[in-house]
């Protein structure tokens, strides 16, 4: 996450914590808007540009589309350091 401070704001900071916190197990199906709006406070507007922001820095990587859209932590299990 240290590389990420600076990158991202205090609601994506807070949600990316969240997930990082619940594991692999904690938000089954991947995280969806209604998730992120419920943890951050946030209005739908401010949801998806937060969303957006974090899948094009590469911290989400996004599934499905409209309501079926999922975000899931975008992190690499080959042990590699990047």
């Amino acid at each position: 996450m240290r590389k990420a401070q600076g990158l991202i704001n205090e609601r994506q900071e807070k949600v990316l914590l969240r997930l990082f916190r619940a594991g692999p197990d904690g938000f089954i199906g991947g995280l969806s808007a209604k998730n992120y709006m419920s943890i951050s406070g946030t209005t739908i507007a401010t949801t998806t540009r937060d969303l957006r922001d974090l899948v094009e820095k590469n911290l989400l990587r996004k599934t499905g589309e409209r309501k079926s859209t999922r975000y899931y932590l975008n992190i690499s299990m080959s042990g590699k350091q990047t």
